[in-house]
């Protein structure tokens, strides 16, 4: 279990049947595309969740001096590079490797990390979350990155020092997409398999995040341009974590990067991204993040 721990660890620095899959996409027809999960147009959702709360560009859009450069969006680019592992984000436009895979073969990359010829793809893509994304948005996600423009940019591939595991579960047929709205069961579902917020927030133990008991209580380090930036405690604790701060300050934590004292917060969370989430989505995380029972920073 150790490889685990180091490949969960790792991931914090930067989850099928077609038929089934389709299927159960078409059941979803007549939901409201705005409210969150399914909706009668994939391609709106998938830009919806791609271009917002899940942030895809944030690891697969190369930066420059100024940020993200445009036209250059979801083309690839080198995450991290540390004595574990080299990784490169893919180039996952229509120009990159995965045009000659089947949107069943893509889906079951994003959502069981296992490429077309069995490979595993390793951290920093945080397959353990998205395991639970729903058939719906999964099929949504690739529906939008078959749309993308084609941008050409070769990327090496990603190396590791460490052990890659055969697989990071059994393979899964279905999720069922669960109901949206302004409610602490959808916001879970928002900050776990869509925006993978969790994975960030919780501390590690020996065998991995402590997902049963430090859920959110943050601690883990990320090293950045800017210095070392410290996962906050996002537990309803009064003092270490969210209960100090009222409903609008956290929107506006989450939205806009600006912390209650009015300034600017620091990556690497996906401010651009988390920016175009609605204001429904925004208060379901805000009330699934209020349902986590209150932990200290330090045990």
């Amino acid at each position: 279990m150790y490889f685990k721990a180091l490949i969960l660890t790792a991931s914090r620095a930067g989850t099928l049947v077609l038929c089934g899959l389709l299927a159960s996409a078409a059941q979803a027809e007549g939901d409201d595309t705005a409210a969150g999960a399914p909706t009668r147009d994939p391609l709106a959702r998938g830009t919806y969740l791609v271009e917002g709360p899940a942030g895809c560009g944030n690891c697969h859009t190369p930066l420059g001096p100024e940020g993200f450069v445009s036209g250059q969006e979801l083309s690839g680019r080198l995450v991290d590079k540390n004595p574990a592992f080299t990784a490169y984000a893919p180039n996952i436009t229509p120009a990159g490797r995965i045009a000659g895979w089947s949107d069943a073969q893509l889906a079951r990359a994003i959502r069981e990390g296992l490429r077309p010829d069995g490979s595993v793809i390793g951290p920093p893509m945080p397959i353990a979350m998205y395991r639970g994304l729903s058939d719906s948005d999964l099929m949504a996600i690739v529906a939008y990155l078959r749309a993308v423009p084609a941008v050409e940019n070769e990327v090496p591939q990603s190396t590791y020092d460490i052990p890659l595991p055969p697989a990071y579960g059994p393979p899964i047929e279905t999720v069922a997409a669960p109901p949206a709205g302004d409610t602490a069961a959808y916001g879970a579902y928002l900050a776990g398999p869509v925006a993978h917020c969790m994975e960030c927030h919780t501390p590690m133990g020996p065998q991995g995040p402590l997902f049963d008991t430090r859920l959110g209580a943050g601690g883990f380090e990320f090293t950045s341009p800017l210095g070392v930036v410290v996962a906050a405690n996002i537990t309803s604790h009064p003092e270490d974590g969210l209960a100090r701060y009222s409903d609008a300050q956290l929107d506006r934590m989450i939205r806009q990067g600006i912390d209650a004292q009015g300034e600017p917060m620091r990556p690497p969370m996906p401010y651009p991204f988390l920016a175009k989430m609605t204001d429904e989505d925004t208060a379901a995380v805000i009330a699934y993040l209020r349902s986590l029972p209150p932990l200290a920073s330090q045990e």
